[in-house]
């Protein structure tokens, strides 16, 4: 499709909150995966409203589609009732459990039908099966409405009786998700790459891209006064590390999100939060666990810094006549305390090492000694 995604997976868990804080604070939308078994479970609430929190647009995955206990509807209910959502079935399954074959597209009413243990991910395009029509008539009828209630245009075109083009309803979701209004919901079974590629491109067509989002605000370090940057490679540059980790080969990584202007590897790099200059050794695209050199990074790119030696989560990097600090994050308190102590002399050494690169890496983790 030609889109340049960036994705970043966090922990689920509650225990990892401060992942998914920080990556909902850098990223433009989110897809949130729920279980078709277990539905929506405490720490699928903990993470909703730190998205509300954000105003981060989001998009809903029914995973584990094939599993025994696979209830399509009892996701779609536990949306509504636990956390207080809208969501918009953009697809019903053909299926569940063992007999899961594939999806309807409500958009289209064409089905898509995955091919059994293809590990590229094929699927043919075919009419609704009889099973599955009626189910699929009453969602569509529903998506209708329920975009009806968010535009006009598409309340009348209803209420006459005339047809909605497919096109005309791709724009009104986009609009309607990215404002928040709806949660276009889809379904699948990933781990065997089932319903996989419509979700991607679900990404680019509903999610916002970073030109779709208002300017980043921020407040002048020395002045105090509120101002922006738009998304907009000729800008002045600013950027936010909301990450720190430690690479066995390279050092330290930042890794950060470019708001604003472009940042080229070599040059130097003005920390406004910490009032200090740092000279950026290389830019690496990371992917996964792999790294890509590159020399430039612009606005929207979300990538790694290596060579900061002061630098750490939360500040804001930008030029040196034109600073600029972000709002930085918050983070929640450590609620569990332990004390430790090294065996012999010889570790005390390594051991204040060790916690303080695991103190730089996760902002929750606070180290003390105590004499």
């Amino acid at each position: 499709k030609d889109k340049n995604i960036n994705i970043i997976d966090t922990p689920g868990h509650v225990d990892f909150t401060v992942e998914v804080e920080r990556s909902l604070k850098v990223l433009d939308g989110a897809v949130v995966v729920f279980c078709a078994v277990g539905g929506v479970q405490p720490q699928s609430e903990t993470v909703w409203r730190q998205a509300d929190k954000y105003n981060v647009p989001r998009i809903a995955f029914i995973n584990k589609m094939d599993r025994t206990g696979a209830n399509f509807e009892n996701v779609l209910e536990g949306m509504k009732s636990r956390l207080g959502a809208n969501p918009l079935p953009l697809q019903v399954p053909i299926g569940s459990e063992d007999h899961f074959e594939g999806i309807v597209d409500l958009i289209t009413g064409k089905a898509m039908i995955f091919k059994e243990g293809d590990k590229e991910g094929g699927l043919d395009i075919t009419d609704i099966p009889e099973k599955v029509k009626a189910l699929a008539s009453k969602y569509r009828h529903d998506l209708i409405v329920k975009l009806g209630e968010v535009d006009e245009h598409i309340m009348e075109r209803y209420v006459q009786e005339k047809g909605i083009y497919p096109h005309e309803i791709l724009e009104v979701i986009r609009k309607a998700t990215i404002a928040g209004k709806v949660i276009p919901v889809l379904c699948g079974a990933s781990a065997k790459n089932k319903g996989i590629q419509p979700l991607l491109d679900a990404v680019t067509e509903y999610l916002p891209s970073p030109l779709d989002l208002p300017p980043v605000k921020g407040v002048n370090p020395d002045t105090q006064e509120e101002i922006s940057r738009k998304p907009d490679e000729s800008e002045k540059s600013c950027a936010l590390v909301f990450k720190i980790a430690t690479d066995p080969f390279v050092g330290k990584l930042a890794y950060t999100r470019v708001y604003s202007g472009k940042i080229s590897s070599g040059g130097y790099i003005f920390n406004a939060t910490k009032n200090v200059k740092e000279r950026i050794g290389k830019i690496v695209k990371m992917h996964a666990n792999k790294q890509e050199i590159i020399d430039v990074a612009l606005a929207g790119d979300i990538v790694a810094l290596v060579g900061l030696k002061k630098t750490t989560t939360g500040d804001t990097i930008c030029e040196e006549d034109n600073p600029i600090v972000l709002e930085t994050m918050h983070f929640p308190e450590p609620v569990i305390s332990m004390a430790i102590e090294p065996k012999t002399r010889a570790d005390q050494e390594k051991l204040g090492m060790a916690l303080h690169r695991l103190e730089e890496e996760d902002p929750t983790f606070r180290v003390t000694y105590n004499k």
